[in-house]
This record gives C-alpha cells, structure tokens and sequence, in this order.
C-alpha cells in the first residue's frame, strides 16, 4: 500500500514537473514567435526552391540571420499547422520582422514582385523585347505562344495571333513566371478593358471586335496628341464609308519584313495584306496593341466631314476636308512651301 502511495506521489511530481516544462517552453515559444531577432535587420532575398521541406527552411532561416533559433520556427509552424503550406519562391524577408510575420509572408506566398511595363502602341514583337528586358524570358519563346493560332484560341481569341490583345498595363509578376501566365495575364486584361459598353457600341456599330482594335491600333500609331484621337478616327470612318483608301503609313510599315526606318515611294507602291494605299479597307489585323483611349476613339469617333490630315511636326495634326485644302496643307507643313 505503502509503495502505491510513492507511486502515485512520484507520478504527480512527475507530471506536474512536466506541466511547468511545458508551460516554460510554450512561454519560450511564445517570446520566440512574437519578438523579432534583430530589430535593425535589414531586407534580404530569400529563396524557397520547390520541394524544400520545413526542415531546410528553417535552417535557411537561422542561417541566414532572419530567425534566432531553426528549432523554435519549426515549432512554430508545426503548431499553427503550416508546416505544409510554405510556397516556393523568392521573399524579401527581414529578422526585424517576428517569425511568426514571416512564418505569415510564407505561407501566403507573398513573394517578391517585378514590374513589367507595356506602353500604348507597341506591336507583339516589342512586346516580347519588353518581356525579355523584364528578365522574364526568352523573347523569342514569347514569340513562339503569342503568334500561335492554337494558343490564342486557348485564351478565347479567335484569331491567327494575339497582336492587339496583349493589352498595355503595368504588370507585376513573380519570379519565373511562366510566359503562358504572362500573356494570359494580359489578354485577360484586355477583355477587361473591352467592358459590356464597348462590346455594345461595337455591334450597334456593326463592327467585329476584331476589326475595332484593329482600327484602334492605327489610330495609336498615327496619333501624337491624345486630344486628337477622336478626330483622327473620324477621319478613317468617314473614308471607310466612302470607300476610301485609309493610306495610312504606320499599316505600310507593319507590312514592311525588317524595315529600316526610312518609308519610300516604293513601299507605299509595294502591295502587301497591311498596305493601306493599295487596300480599300481595314487591313487583317491589328498593326498594334491599343489602349483605352484608342479604342475608345474607334468606337466613339467626333463628327466631322474630315478625310485627310497631315502632321505639323510638332505631334498634331492639320485636318481638312477636301484634296485641295489637303495639298495646300501638305505643301505647308511637309515640303515647307
């Protein structure tokens, strides 16, 4: 009886040395969670490389001077059950930061963002140079999915290629960012862009989406002045109802292979799908990638009776109703007569 009682008494201190225990190292891992290693730290870069378990994590972390202690963070992660939820990538991580802050950014997948700039105009090879510079890459790889017919398809454009709908925006990706994510990144922008307003005023119009970005690439090209895109579009309305020619040189250039800068009498003679001094319509496709405002010109052009212009030299245009007051106007601002 005597050695039961011991027993019991014994197992008590046993068990309530193991409760102090506990309670000391769940304050320990408390303080651990809660306060930052270094409040000076400074912003480092941080990889997680898929497959990296929690184990290589945390001692990437200590190792690297962001965490106090691998065995704690592990710990940690373990009790808020994350430990499978750490996502791959590249972090800007700090040991001013608590680990449990960190333990957050990593398991959100909070990772570390690079710009990629798309400006109003630029056409799908510029787009890939753009994606390539951006160190996302191979521009030639980018090339290979955006003028893929089957790839355009996929992302619901019914076209050859994706000229016209890689919609310029300031884009931020991760790290090795798939280009298939990239493109349809941005085609998914674009039919954001094309709201339900723009997708009814084209078929009041009696237009095909295709055939306005198309017109809405020209007017980017040719426009230098933002004010004067509706009217620029006015222009190439009212020659598309007369049955005019829309002679634009930026449609010449696009069908130039390699032009050198320089546009000459020939190429404006040379016959080719984009050539719109020898074509009495829209040419295929769009020459371009627009943005809001060109589109928006090509669904909502001014009312006027203007069918030619020529630049000023200084980004504007003179409009003018007739050839007569046109060579006049070209005699004045181009051959400076």
């Amino acid at each position: 009886m005597m050695n039961f009682k011991k027993i019991v008494r014994f197992a008590g201190i046993v068990f309530l040395c193991l409760l102090i225990a506990s309670f000391i190292f769940l304050k320990k891992v408390s303080k651990f969670s809660s306060t930052p290693f270094d409040a000076t730290g400074k912003e480092i870069k941080f990889d997680i490389n898929p497959g990296q378990n929690l184990s290589t994590i945390s001692d990437n972390l200590q190792n690297n001077g962001i965490i106090k202690s691998s065995f704690f963070f592990k710990i940690l992660a373990s009790y808020k059950e994350s430990s499978k939820e750490l996502k791959a990538g590249e972090y800007i991580l700090s040991a001013s930061k608590t680990p449990l802050e960190i333990l957050s950014i990593i398991t959100k997948g909070s990772v570390k963002l690079y710009r990629l700039t798309l400006p109003e105009g630029l056409n799908i090879k510029e787009v890939a140079q753009r994606v390539d510079q951006a160190g996302f890459g191979a521009s030639e790889n980018f090339l290979l999915l955006a003028e893929s017919q089957a790839f355009a398809r996929k992302l619901g454009i019914d076209q050859v290629n994706l000229e016209g709908y890689l919609y310029p925006e300031t884009y931020f990706f991760p790290k090795n960012t798939p280009q298939k994510k990239i493109i349809a990144a941005m085609v998914q922008a674009f039919n954001k862009a094309y709201n339900k307003e723009f997708r009814q005023q084209t078929i009041d119009m009696g237009f095909s989406i295709h055939e306005i970005i198309t017109l809405a690439s020209i007017i980017e090209k040719e426009t230098g002045a933002a004010k004067e895109r509706p009217v620029i579009s006015s222009v190439f309305h009212n020659r598309l109802k007369k049955g005019m020619r829309l002679e634009s040189d930026p449609t010449v250039i696009y069908g130039i292979k390699d032009f050198n800068g320089n546009i000459t009498r020939k190429d404006l003679r040379t016959w080719t799908p984009y050539n719109t001094y020898k074509i009495k319509a829209l040419p295929p496709g769009p020459i371009a990638n627009p943005g809001e405002l060109s589109i928006k010109a090509a669904l909502y052009p001014d009312k006027t009776d203007y069918i030619f212009f020529v630049a000023k030299k200084d980004t504007t245009h003179k409009f003018s109703r007739t050839i007569q007051e046109h060579n006049k106007a070209v005699r004045k601002y181009q051959l400076n007569r």
